[in-house]
């Protein structure tokens, strides 16, 4: 359970949920369809009959995935918000729950090694503390459950910290990172729209997420990097820009197991 509940205060999305769905919609954007709950998909190998919990779920977008193959779905989210948005699209396809990630013992229906699996899909970036986040979910999970988080690859996706570049002597598409090791709090805003609002992102190097799984009593044992093989938002790709999104991952994925004692 979280050592320091009291250093935190939870922070929603709730003055960002209009802009967010309209981004995100019923399905997810086309990374996400694409890219990131394949990915995902792949990793937890949800099986008839088990329990899935997804934390930070949002508008529910990984709801069909789980409960297409049988699986019981349940996501929770601070957000009432993006909440009334999952149970408007996904209602039908699992439960969803108002409740924070740190603090998961205080949810109703969610129980200590209850479920089979726990799951971020791009969320885990967005909570903090990351220990005690961790070690809610880790508290949820049966001996032996797995852990799936994705997330913006962390090596090369630094928010305000990175980007692309062009050597134009070798015609290489590079990716700039100017600031890697150091855990970064940066404020993110959304784009204009009737509501106005700003959220937080937390750079984190990937070495604490692996730490912080150890210290919660979960072992990773695999991780995928995934880059954008295919890319919509570009036309006519030059042969540049197609190696680098061939080359340089967009997505990190971990999975990792409770250790039973």
């Amino acid at each position: 359970m979280p050592k320091n509940p009291s250093r935190r205060k939870p922070t929603g999305w709730d003055a960002v949920a209009a802009w967010y769905d309209g981004w995100m919609g019923k399905g997810g954007s086309h990374h996400h369809q694409k890219l990131a709950i394949p990915a995902l998909i792949q990793l937890l190998d949800p099986q008839p009959n088990e329990r899935v919990l997804d934390v930070g779920c949002g508008q529910g977008v990984l709801a069909p995935h789980i409960a297409k193959g049988g699986a019981d779905y349940t996501g929770v989210d601070v957000s009432p918000k993006l909440l009334n948005f999952a149970r408007k699209y996904h209602g039908e396809h699992g439960r969803f729950l108002q409740g924070d990630a740190a603090r998961l013992h205080d949810v109703s229906f969610i129980k200590a090694e209850f479920f089979d699996a726990v799951t971020y899909l791009l969320s885990l970036q967005d909570m903090d503390p990351l220990d005690d986040v961790l070690r809610s979910g880790a508290w949820a999970l049966k001996p032996g459950g797995r852990l799936v988080m994705l997330l913006t690859h962390p090596a090369f996706r630094v928010p305000r910290q990175s980007g692309w570049g062009f050597d134009e002597n070798r015609k290489l598409q590079y990716r700039r990172v100017d600031r890697y090791l150091t855990p970064l709090p940066v404020p993110m805003k959304q784009h204009p729209g009737k509501e106005s609002g700003v959220t937080i992102s937390f750079h984190r190097p990937i070495s604490l997420y692996i730490n912080t799984l150890a210290a919660c009593g979960l072992l990773v044992d695999h991780m995928d990097e995934i880059p954008v093989a295919d890319n919509p938002l570009k036309k006519n790709r030059t042969k540049p820009e197609k190696l680098a999104d061939d080359e340089i991952p967009l997505f990190l994925a971990i999975r990792a197991r409770k250790v039973q004692l």
